[in-house]
């Protein structure tokens, strides 16, 4: 059995496409007459509890949540940041789909800030509305966990900083 220890008890973890969460405990199951270690991981966002295989996590992308100075650096360049406006929607949703899946911190506030400023400008189509519920619950998520804010208050600190 393929064990991979990343992670412990107590780490505040980012899972690509989910948010972050803190990993409650490590627990065995028997799913299918095989045994394995899980991570659980609670999600405080949605509220939410995952068990993900200990052997694969490497593979799924989850990282620990950065630090306050990286985080500071992304909220910089949040507010200060270019965004490519010369994409059209469709190619503008691939890529922005590719930088949501990578599970970076500075990828996903590219995809909010970019999808917030353009809907400043004007209402977006249904696919990229969801898009940026999706990636605002997750930088949200993430936002929380580092600065021990609530979910409230990290959407007032990120809605303060999109120029």
């Amino acid at each position: 059995m393929e064990v991979d220890d990343l992670f412990q008890i107590g780490d505040k973890i980012v899972y690509p496409m989910h948010g972050a969460g803190i990993v409650k405990a490590i627990e065995e199951k028997e799913i299918l007459g095989e045994k394995r270690q899980y991570y659980v991981i609670q999600m405080p966002i949605n509220d939410m509890q995952v068990m993900i295989p200990m052997g694969k996590a490497s593979h799924s992308g989850i990282r620990l949540v950065v630090d306050t100075s990286t985080l500071e650096d992304v909220l910089f360049s949040f507010e200060h940041g270019e965004s490519d406006k010369s994409l059209p929607w469709k190619q503008r949703y691939r890529v922005n789909m590719e930088k949501m899946k990578t599970g970076e911190i500075q990828e996903g506030a590219e995809v909010v800030r970019d999808l917030m400023r353009k809907h400043k400008e004007k209402a977006l189509n249904t696919s990229e509305k969801q898009m940026l519920d999706t990636a605002r619950k997750i930088f949200i998520s993430e936002l929380a966990l580092i600065k021990g804010l609530t979910e409230n208050q990290a959407t007032d600190l990120l809605d303060s900083k999109v120029g």
